[in-house]
């Protein structure tokens, strides 16, 4: 009994001193290996940042005008009849000339109470406020490429009971503002490009690649004629002059251009 238990104690001792050789040698292994692969250091890269333009004197194709019409009287009621009524002959009037539902729509609307304010100054004792009725305003957008009708629309509209023209401004509509893009945006990369090579050419260094490009300097602005004017009824059968002139439009594009040896 006690050899078989000498013998089996041997054989486990060997067991467990090949498992310690076996593990000592796969972790040698392990970090050999690891040593094996160096760290990747990316290298620094040559560049240089250049910013391009381009300009296009381009003719609007879009006018929006925003007008409406202000009543006020004793009740809500009364002020918002007679809002309702002249609002809707406007509207009537403006649609004959040819805009359609889609150019036209309601942009702002409110009721509000009117008060007489006197008395502001000492002896405040005599300040009053005094409630006088209900005013109620109603502001229609006009949206058209039909931009011979502007002055038309307006003297229509005063004509129907419009009593306030908030503004007139001629714009480029979307398609035709893609298409300026698209041709500004080419126009502004080569001329970044034409500009980093002028910079590097005493340098003695050549564009080999680029690095990135902002496309975000495209900021055309609307040209306004009229900004908040109050308008009477025109006194004599003569259109008003509004008149579209050509914008400038410019964008800029930055790009970041690798750069090496000639």
């Amino acid at each position: 009994m006690t050899n078989k238990l000498t013998t089996v104690l041997a054989i486990a001792a060997i067991a467990i001193v090949s498992m310690t050789v076996f593990g000592g040698m796969q972790s040698s292994s392990d970090n050999a290996y690891a040593q094996q692969v160096p760290y990747y250091y990316q290298p620094p890269q040559n560049t240089i940042s250049v910013t391009g333009t381009a300009t296009a004197t381009v003719s609007p194709d879009l006018v929006t005008i925003h007008l409406g019409v202000d009543t006020q009287a004793k009740t809500a009621q009364d002020a918002l009849s007679q809002n309702a009524q002249a609002m809707n002959a406007t509207a009537s009037a403006i649609q004959s000339l040819g805009i359609t539902n889609a150019e036209i729509s309601t942009t702002n609307f409110t009721i509000e109470p009117v008060y007489n304010n006197t008395g502001p100054y000492p002896p405040y004792n005599e300040y009053k406020s005094e409630f006088v009725g209900y005013k109620v305003s109603n502001t229609l957008l006009i949206k058209t490429t039909k931009l011979g009708l502007a002055g038309n629309i307006l003297d229509t509209a005063v004509g129907a009971g419009a009593n306030r023209v908030d503004s007139v401004s001629f714009s480029l509509s979307p398609a035709k503002q893609q298409s300026i893009q698209n041709s500004l945006l080419a126009n502004s990369i080569q001329d970044a490009k034409s500009r980093a090579q002028q910079a590097l050419t005493p340098l003695g260094q050549k564009i080999i690649g680029v690095k990135s490009v902002d496309l975000s300097g495209f900021m055309p602005q609307p040209i306004y004629t009229y900004n908040k004017m109050s308008m009477a009824a025109p006194a004599a059968a003569v259109q008003t002059p509004i008149f579209a002139s050509n914008q400038d439009i410019t964008t800029s594009v930055d790009v970041i251009f690798l750069i090496g040896a000639q």
